[in-house]
Parts: structure tokens; C-alpha cells; sequence
């Protein structure tokens, strides 16, 4: 497969969730360098999508809007789901291409791969949800990796020499002036507050509301910095910041994706559970203190230096449940802890 021509295309899928898409940068960027001239397009959900539209990297972005589709069949709107469904497939027919990736292994994007027309399709050798029965090429998939190095063993299978992982994100000057405002607004300055994100969407990754109503009155008494909570329209965060004796700035539901990150990136420090936000925050070099645990770190940790992982040590952790009758993995980690590893990260 010829890396300079520009008749070559590829197609990368890789659908959900935003940690996911995040740590399906780095292979983006290893991608365009081993195949400069190539038409690359990507085939995301909406829910991650701001992470990859405009994307300087990509060529085209294709959204499916699966969820979309399931309410109006749901609805009884079925002329409607299939309307948008055609317009879909045949966006993705458009193009011949000459390589698909499935990053994503499940039968979802393996249904993509096949529709996809692609001549040569990349992925896992696994039979997980049939996600292998369409590939033409396949290779290991090493679980004892972090997903980010998983994911790059596709380019480098291809023969990209990894020498530097990159995080590369769009650019987007409205965003970053919104968050201007919002920082404005609220009286933070940069390097001068602390975000929670208390949000996660497995229960059991969940962490008391309490206590992290306890740690962000900590945060502003004694280390005298504001505290931002992040999270979507649906999260707790004003029931958390009734819970606190001091006040907090509540951003929940107020962000996309791209300006989520603007934001993140002027934080301080990130404290949060294992989550989107937890990965963004890593991807634009904000250091991360990450309460984990019925997942690994190893595997899906934030990526890079100068995270702190918090995590107890429950012998049946990790376990990857999303369901468990006690929580105790993370109802063993205290607020004093996680305070105490805040407040030595703050002044060292």
C-alpha cells in the first residue's frame, strides 16, 4: 500500500465512548505521518463526535447516529430512522477504500467494516460479538496493555515507527473564547482552581456524593483554592455543592466536548473518577488524580506522567462489574486520602 499517493483511503472505526476516542488519538496521528497524503475519514457516535470533527488530521468525519435511529424505531418513526440510516450507508459507500481499522471490536462497528465495501479491513483477532467474521487481516489484541498502546499496535503492524505519542485535538477558537467568559464570570484565574468531576457511568465507579462535597470544602479551606465541578445536565452537582459549607462553581451541562477541554486544560489539577472527562483531561496535560475501582489503571488509566492513581486494595479489584452489592473497592477510599495526595501534589 503505496504511504504517499493520495488516492489512498482509509477508514478508521472507532465509535464510543469519549475515553475511547481519546485514546484512539495517538494512532490518528501515527496514521497521517505513515500515510501523509492519504484521504482518512473516521466513523464516530455523537456522543464523542466533538472530539474528531474538524479534526486537523482527518479529511471526513462520518457521524452514526445509532441512538438517534433506536428512539425513532422506538417511536414508531421508522420511515424516519430509515431515511437517516440510507444517507449514513451510503455516505460511507462513497468512498472506495483501500484500508478499514476497526478499533472499536464489537458488533456494531464490525457491521460498518463489512458495509463499508473496505479491500483490506484491520482488526482484533477475537470473535467477540462476531466483531472478527468480516476482517481480512487480523492481529493480537494484548490486554495486558493500556488501550492506547493496544490501539497503536494497529499502525504499528502497518510500519509506523511510534517514536512520540501524540494527543492531538481540534482546534477551536469559539470554544476556548467561551471558556474565556465562563473563567471571567466566575472570577478563576489559571492554575488557580481545582475541577471534580464526580461523574462516571457505571454505578460502581461511582464515589460517595458526600465525600466529594467534604474534599471540595477542604480544597477552599485549606489549600484556598475554587473548586469547579464538571459533569453533564443529569449529574448530581447541585445536590453535591448543597452538601458544602463553602460554595463551588457548578459547569455541569454547560460544555462541549472541545470546550470541556479548553477548560480542563486550565485547571490546576483534575480529580475525578474513571471517565471521560478523566482521559481529556490527560490528552491536553493536566495532571489527574483518579479515584479507580472495579477497573484497571494499567489498562485504562490516564495515560502519561504525572497522574496519581487512588485506588483500594480489595483483593477482587479490579473486577470490571458494573454491578456489586457493597461498593466496597470504592468506599474504602477517604476523603483524607485522596485530600492528603491533593495537597502534597499542590505544593510540591
Amino acid at each position: 500500500m503505496d504511504t504517499k499517493g493520495a488516492e489512498v483511503n482509509i477508514l478508521i472505526v472507532k465509535l464510543s465512548a469519549i475515553g475511547d476516542v481519546i485514546h484512539t488519538l495517538p494512532s490518528l496521528s501515527a496514521l497521517r505521518k505513515l500515510y501523509p497524503a492519504a484521504h482518512i475519514t473516521w466513523v464516530v457516535e455523537e456522543a464523542a463526535a466533538g472530539l474528531v470533527l474538524n479534526h486537523p488530521l482527518l479529511d471526513e468525519v462520518l457521524i452514526s447516529r445509532r441512538k438517534t435511529w433506536l428512539k425513532k424505531i422506538k417511536a414508531g418513526k421508522f420511515q424516519s430512522a430509515w431515511d437517516d440510516i440510507y444517507l449514513f450507508f451510503k455516505a460511507l459507500r462513497r468512498r472506495p477504500y483501500d484500508l478499514v481499522i476497526d478499533f472499536h471490536g464489537l458488533f456494531k462497528s464490525s457491521v460498518i467494516v463489512f458495509l463499508s465495501g473496505g479491500k483490506r479491513k484491520l482488526g482484533y483477532d477475537s470473535m467477540q460479538e462476531l466483531s472478527g467474521l468480516f476482517l481480512t487481516e487480523k492481529i493480537p489484541e494484548d490486554m495486558n496493555k493500556h488501550a492506547v498502546e493496544r490501539y497503536l499496535d494497529f499502525p504499528r503492524h502497518l510500519g509506523a515507527q511510534i517514536e512520540k505519542t501524540e494527543f492531538v485535538l481540534p482546534s477551536d477558537a469559539d470554544a476556548d473564547k467561551q471558556i474565556d467568559l465562563f473563567m471571567e464570570k466566575h472570577l478563576l484565574e489559571e492554575g488557580k482552581f481545582i475541577a471534580i468531576n464526580p461523574i462516571a457511568y457505571w454505578k460502581t465507579k461511582l464515589w460517595k456524593e458526600e465525600k466529594f462535597a467534604v474534599l471540595a470544602d477542604l480544597i477552599s479551606e485549606k489549600l484556598k483554592m475554587k473548586v469547579v465541578f464538571t459533569g453533564s445536565k443529569k449529574a448530581p452537582l447541585d445536590k453535591i455543592i448543597s452538601k458544602m459549607s463553602k460554595s463551588a462553581v457548578n459547569l455541569g451541562g454547560q460544555t462541549s466536548l472541545p470546550q470541556l477541554a479548553a477548560f480542563l486544560k486550565k485547571a490546576k489539577m483534575l480529580v475525578t473518577t474513571d471517565s471521560g472527562p478523566m482521559h481529556l483531561a490527560a490528552a491536553v496535560g493536566t495532571p489527574v488524580i483518579a479515584l479507580f475501582g472495579p477497573t484497571d489503571p494499567a489498562r485504562t488509566g490516564p495515560y502519561g506522567e504525572g497522574h496519581t492513581i487512588i485506588k483500594s486494595a480489595l483483593t477482587c479489584s479490579p473486577c470490571f462489574l458494573k454491578k456489586c452489592s457493597t461498593g466496597q473497592c470504592m468506599n474504602d477510599i477517604t476523603t483524607e486520602h485522596v485530600f492528603a495526595v491533593l495537597e502534597k501534589r499542590i505544593k510540591s
